[in-house]
């Protein structure tokens, strides 16, 4: 089963294990995870599941849309080049994630 490091804004690592084609966000809510909301469920449109995803997992994630892109903008920590938004992030088979989240997503 895939898994999912969780670092805090504080640098406290939580590791989950993950449905294989459930969202980062819907793992993170489900688990309890600090620092997600998903205020939207997972609709697309506010950016309080923004993360920041480790440099080595970024080649294994599939493109960012461009809605995507733009709802990045509307995040309440100033977006880096390794923001995503979590609800858009899919569990694979085999593939482990490292994410951190922001300070705060309001």
């Amino acid at each position: 089963m895939p898994k999912i490091t969780f670092t805090d804004y504080d640098l406290h690592d939580r590791i989950v294990e993950a449905t294989i084609d459930d969202s980062v966000m819907e793992t993170a809510v489900r688990k309890g995870i600090p620092g997600i909301i998903g205020e939207c469920g997972g609709s697309l449109s506010c950016a309080t599941c923004h993360v920041f995803v480790d440099e080595n997992d970024l080649a294994l994630l599939p493109p960012m849309t461009e809605m995507e892109d733009e709802m990045l903008w509307g995040a309440a920590v100033d977006r880096q080049a390794n923001s995503r938004l979590s609800c858009q992030l899919r569990v694979c088979d085999g593939v482990d994630l490292h994410v951190t989240t922001p300070e705060t997503q309001v």
